[in-house]
């Protein structure tokens, strides 16, 4: 127990403590100063190669492909963005039922959403992870729940990646360019492994049967058996619809596993290269691993639409949730205010 710990004055016990936590302090920045180079590397491989196609690229000929797209593409895509979105704020739902918190569903499921969309056009500019803490914060939640919730959010999102993409990767891989370091062969050992992760977690929580796991200081309580298939289901459904938006604006001219292949592969580049909103990134892997099935003109046309269904038009809408969340709440404390002064 703390309070039973005897509080060190003099200076000799306290070196080594004080030296451990120097050391890792240092090694913590190191760690981060190497992702963060790795990063910027990957970053700038990945602009190089933007760059080069971009200087290709006919303009007028992604104007002409833009407005071909169909309405009724457009329209389906809407729905599809709609369906990928109501999914991801479902995820914190999973987090309510976990953690036992008692906000209604409807304002879980707006934090989710806007959470969701604010960090995908913005990612690191509006505080990430600050960002879902404030937002729980603003209706009382606890940062120790929060952090419990955020962590099931997380968990669920790549555990349906892994299982969609591990079994993409491994029975349909996209063909890679010659002068990648990937091949087909490394792409479906990365489905095996993928695929390994998922039935790992899965088997843990059979076996973990509501034990908390403990993990740098910190407990973490599995979900069961029933709650883990449901996090890999909505979290596949997801997936799949997100990259159905661009097999649909794409026509259908490319198969729908194929475009899902390559649509799994720039999610975790972008996620690599911590770019807002992914930018450059995207359209690089598309046009690198698309390009020899349909002109680049077209997979950027399809892209550009695809931003404007999946980012642009949910921040607008996550943006009025957010003014009107934040009018209700002003709106609630001037009653709560009144009501003590009377």
């Amino acid at each position: 127990m703390a309070a039973a710990t005897p509080s060190h004055t003099g200076s000799g016990p306290a070196r080594p403590a004080d030296g451990t936590a120097r050391a890792g302090a240092q090694e913590n920045s190191r760690w981060r100063l190497l992702r963060r180079l790795l990063s910027w590397a990957f970053l700038g491989a990945v602009a190089v190669l933007v760059a080069r196609h971009a200087l290709k690229m006919d303009w007028p000929a992604v104007g002409k492909a833009l407005g071909a797209v169909a309405p009724v593409d457009l329209a389906l895509a809407a729905v599809l963005a709609a369906a990928s979105h109501g999914l991801y704020a479902t995820f914190d739902l999973i987090g309510r039922h976990q953690t036992r918190h008692r906000l209604p569903v409807p304002r879980t499921l707006a934090v989710g959403f806007v959470n969701y969309a604010f960090n995908l056009n913005f990612g690191a500019l509006v505080g990430g992870v600050g960002f879902r803490f404030r937002l729980y914060a603003q209706y009382g939640l606890r940062a120790s729940v929060t952090s419990r919730v955020l962590a099931l959010s997380i968990l669920t999102n790549w555990v349906g990646y892994c299982l969609v993409g591990g079994a993409l990767f491994l029975l349909r891989p996209p063909r890679v360019p010659a002068d990648w370091a990937f091949s087909d062969a490394r792409l479906r050992t990365i489905g095996i492994v993928l695929l390994t992760a998922v039935a790992a977690y899965l088997l843990a929580c059979v076996l973990s049967k509501g034990h908390s796991l403990r993990w740098r200081g910190r407990s973490f309580e599995l979900p069961g058996t029933r709650l883990a298939l449901l996090q890999i289901g909505l979290s596949s459904c997801n997936w799949l619809a997100a990259a159905g938006i661009v097999y649909v604006l794409l026509g259908g001219r490319i198969d729908y596993a194929l475009v899902t292949s390559v649509f799994l592969a720039a999610a975790i580049a972008g996620a690599v290269a911590h770019v807002p909103a992914g930018l450059g990134v995207l359209e690089g892997v598309f046009i690198a691993l698309l390009g020899h099935a349909v002109s680049a003109s077209e997979i950027l046309a399809a892209l550009l639409a695809y931003r404007a269904v999946y980012y642009l038009a949910p921040l607008g809408v996550a943006g009025v949730v957010l003014l009107v969340s934040r009018k209700s709440r002003r709106v609630r404390r001037a009653r709560m205010s009144s009501r003590v002064r009377a």
